[in-house]
């Protein structure tokens, strides 16, 4: 099975796993949109760096950081991360791939990383996948970092009924399938 991690966002990032090995890891996709040259998710890229890995043999799951608003963030920053998580949706729903959404006090709790520095989840994925500590050289790379925890959090704590139930799951006008939350840990 092939599991795509991402932190949504243009400051995220992307992973590829695969039997808990690491295949890839990204930085968000970005682009310059507008008059402003603000940064956007780059949709055609993200759908690019998943459908070269589009197998007809292999199972292929996303599971994406389910954020919300924070306290002091404005509201057009918000619009802005609410606009790269529907790009995240969109691409799933075209390429008619299961999403999975995980809130960061999940996951950040399964690698004991609750009230820790942001730049503890790059040092944990160096601690697990030493082999991939030049991908993740720059403090900035912590997002990348979260993205491999995000994988890494689903193939931990729910491939297994991934594999063995049958899961509830939601089909849009598309015919895509939609997974729920899995924030039962």
């Amino acid at each position: 099975m092939i599991i795509f991690g991402i932190d949504p966002g243009v400051s995220g990032g992307i992973s590829i796993l695969e039997n808990k090995k690491v295949i890839e890891v990204f930085d968000m996709p970005t682009m310059i949109d507008g008059k402003k040259n603000k940064r956007q998710v780059n949709g055609a890229q993200v759908t690019n760096i998943i459908r070269e890995r589009l197998n007809d043999d292999k199972e292929i799951v996303v599971v994406v950081e389910h954020v919300n608003a924070m306290p002091g963030q404005g509201v057009t920053s918000m619009f802005n991360f609410g606009q790269s998580f529907g790009i995240i949706k969109g691409i799933c729903s075209a390429l008619s791939l299961p999403i999975y959404f995980v809130r960061p006090t999940k996951w950040k709790k399964h690698f004991n990383l609750i009230k820790t520095h942001k730049d503890a989840s790059r040092t944990k994925v160096i601690e697990i996948y030493p082999e991939i500590s030049s991908k993740l050289s720059k403090k900035k790379d912590s997002n990348k970092a979260d993205a491999v925890l995000i994988a890494r959090y689903f193939n931990d704590t729910q491939l297994w009924f991934f594999n063995n139930l049958v899961l509830c799951s939601e089909f849009n006008d598309s015919g895509a399938k939609f997974m729920t939350h899995f924030d039962a840990h």
